[in-house]
């Protein structure tokens, strides 16, 4: 396969300007340069005509289905060089496996919103994939109203075509339908993620069980800041360990059932925090705070210091994503600190859901489920080009695929110990490992790694893996995820509404102002444009039923 050419941002950004401007006048140049810039084709135009057409000769193999693929590029490696040991190797492999000969177009990361917008302007050269980065956004929602996708509910959940995309999340996709279309295919990432970190040896000491109730958790806060839980015969310790970042309230909210961020009550979808429930979870917190579960300065301790309170044995309940939690876990492991209660090491123990009471359903925050997802533009022209573009995709998520986009070549990447894969050469450049970048042309879809072979985690990362998995069928999505970016609104004033919003709530909890004075911030957000988003919202959200 043809290396594709290492270009600047700059470059490219004029390069398809140009080709826009071009393609807007009346002229009769029916081909594209191949030497065009990364961000188009570099094939001629005839890239994007059917391509899985057999030849007319029967005894004439039928010719392989061609693709175009603008992919993410973080770190100039895969896409942009090929003189790393094995690269050629990679791309055979990939060609061979899925069937397809695919066109890499590189396009780095902190130029992608602008290159996309200008991409889109050139409907004549359309790549037949296109990557995102983040959530849909107006110039997404504008490119898709006008035909610029493929609509693809009526062809990804065909289980024999497309075995791995077929089971992708309905929840997931709702954040990538646009006026009840589904206009891309998400790159997964663990709905349950988020979830409740505590040092177990700490709980072990003062015979406290694994939290299951709002009124455990709270409970088990207060006995880490009242009972000595380290032994010093100091009171020099607290419940939670909270920091600027306000998300562990909102986690706390969902267990009390305001759901996260929105929630569908008699049929309109409403922000959590116009609910009673929002209330309870965030009283529940001033509670907290006003009792000295919590440290008294947590409003301004910085983000990139917050986990420090768990490791250095001054806090013990970190609530966030379970990974955060299992990192201070490796960090007591790999210390090593030693544990209150004479064993080897400290340890931490991870919940993911929690009921508000007991015999209640446990819940947890859901995170978005993705990381950018993938288009199929009507640069791919026919349901053929459609299909080969869709192939690609669902074959990039079978175990071998991934294996190889996530640990390249066995003797390169890899190596195979015990029935374990086992990562070598980690110190390598990016540049230096023939397969860096092609993990951005998967949607890991179903799974987020390969099945087999295994790689090797340690019990902690075990640990994590299975509360993260069980806490799927307990996740609480935002029901309103997939409309915000349709209300005009929001895309105007929402960051800054939201803001203002979390800014009162912890001013509230800290008795900076009290019960009236957050109302009043409630008042002035339904005032200021609260109210408008909310009419956007759900007329998106009716329209769609």
């Amino acid at each position: 396969m043809k290396k594709t050419k290492k270009i600047t941002a700059l470059m490219l950004t004029a390069a398809i300007a140009a080709g826009s401007l071009a393609g807007c006048g009346g002229g009769g140049n029916s081909t594209t340069p191949t030497t065009t810039a990364a961000n188009s084709p570099t094939t001629t135009a005839s890239s994007n005509t059917p391509t899985t057409t057999a030849a007319k000769d029967d005894n004439k193999p039928a010719e392989m289905p061609k693709i175009t693929f603008q992919a993410i590029d973080h770190q100039g490696g895969f896409f942009s060089t090929g003189n790393a040991e094995g690269h050629e190797e990679v791309l055979q492999r990939v060609k061979d496996y899925t069937g397809i000969d695919v066109e890499y177009i590189p396009v780095a990361n902190d130029s992608l919103e602008e290159i996309v917008g200008v991409t889109l302007l050139d409907t004549k050269n359309l790549p037949m994939i296109m990557s995102w980065g983040g959530n849909l956004n107006a110039t997404i929602i504008s490119a898709a109203k006008a035909g610029a996708f493929w609509n693809l509910e009526d062809y990804i959940f065909d289980a024999e075509k497309y075995p791995n995309l077929s089971k992708a999340n309905k929840d997931v996709l709702k954040q990538i339908t646009v006026d009840g279309h589904i206009i891309g295919l998400y790159r997964a990432r663990p709905i349950g993620r988020n979830g409740l970190g505590y040092r177990y040896d700490w709980a072990d000491k003062l015979g406290l069980s694994a939290p299951e109730t709002v009124d455990d958790v709270y409970n088990m806060a207060k006995a880490f800041t009242e009972q000595d839980p380290d032994g010093d015969g100091q009171k020099n310790t607290y419940g939670f360990c909270l920091c600027k970042y306000t998300g562990p309230i909102d986690i706390i909210q969902t267990w009390f059932g305001a759901g996260n961020g929105w929630v569908e009550k008699d049929g309109q979808l409403i922000p959590s925090h116009m609910t009673d429930e929002y209330w309870e979870g965030v009283n529940y917190v001033k509670k907290m705070y006003d009792e000295g579960l919590v440290y008294s300065d947590w409003a301004i301790r910085d983000t990139n210091t917050w986990a420090d309170g768990v490791k250095n044995g001054e806090c013990g309940l970190y609530l966030d994503v379970l990974d955060g939690s299992r990192r201070i876990w490796d960090y007591f492991v790999n210390t090593p600190i030693p544990s209150v209660n004479g064993d080897e090491t400290a340890s931490m123990a991870l919940v993911g859901a929690i009921a508000k009471e007991k015999g209640g359903k446990p819940v947890t925050m859901a995170t978005s489920g993705m990381n950018g997802f993938f288009m199929i533009t009507k640069g791919a022209k026919t349901e053929a080009d459609l299909e080969a573009c869709l192939t690609y995709l669902d074959k990039m998520c079978d175990d071998e695929m991934l294996t190889l986009a996530d640990h390249g070549l066995e003797g390169i990447g890899y190596e195979m110990q015990d029935g374990y894969l086992v990562d070598i050469n980690t110190t390598w450049t990016p540049a230096q490992k023939p397969h860096t970048g092609l993990n951005q042309t998967v949607c890991y879809i179903p799974n987020e790694a390969a099945l087999d072979p295994v790689v090797k985690k340690s019990p902690q990362a075990l640990v994590e893996a299975e509360v993260k998995t069980k806490n799927v069928e307990n996740a609480v999505f935002n029901p309103a995820v997939g409309y915000l970016a349709g209300s005009d609104t929001y895309a105007l004033n929402g960051a800054t509404l939201d803001a203002a919003l979390k800014d009162a709530r912890t001013q509230y909890i800290c008795g900076e102002i009290d019960e009236a004075g957050f109302r009043a911030a409630m008042d002035t957000w339904l005032a200021q444009g609260g109210q408008k988003i909310i009419d956007e919202i759900n007329a998106l959200y009716q329209a769609d039923k």
